[in-house]
């Protein structure tokens, strides 16, 4: 469920939803999902200062407490 709702927010937030690419797989500390989206659009899902790169991580944090997991989110170039 948290990987579908990082690819909802991701493809609301850029140019181009057909790039987007969402992956989840188990780390060390808990499940990784990893975000890729176009060249383009890189500093759409980053934000200003970061601001919606915490936004994100922070909704996934929020979500993740229901079912008692540690999600982290990478946004890969």
């Amino acid at each position: 469920m948290e990987k579908d709702l990082i690819e909802y927010i991701a493809k609301s937030l850029v140019d181009d939803p057909d790039a987007v690419s969402v992956t989840e797989t188990e780390g060390d500390r808990g499940s990784v999902i990893q975000l890729k989206v176009a060249d383009s659009d890189i500093g759409k899902v980053i934000g200003k200062y970061g601001r919606i790169a915490k936004a994100l991580r922070t909704v996934l944090s929020a979500s993740a407490v229901r079912d008692g997991k540690r999600y982290s989110l990478e946004i890969l170039d």
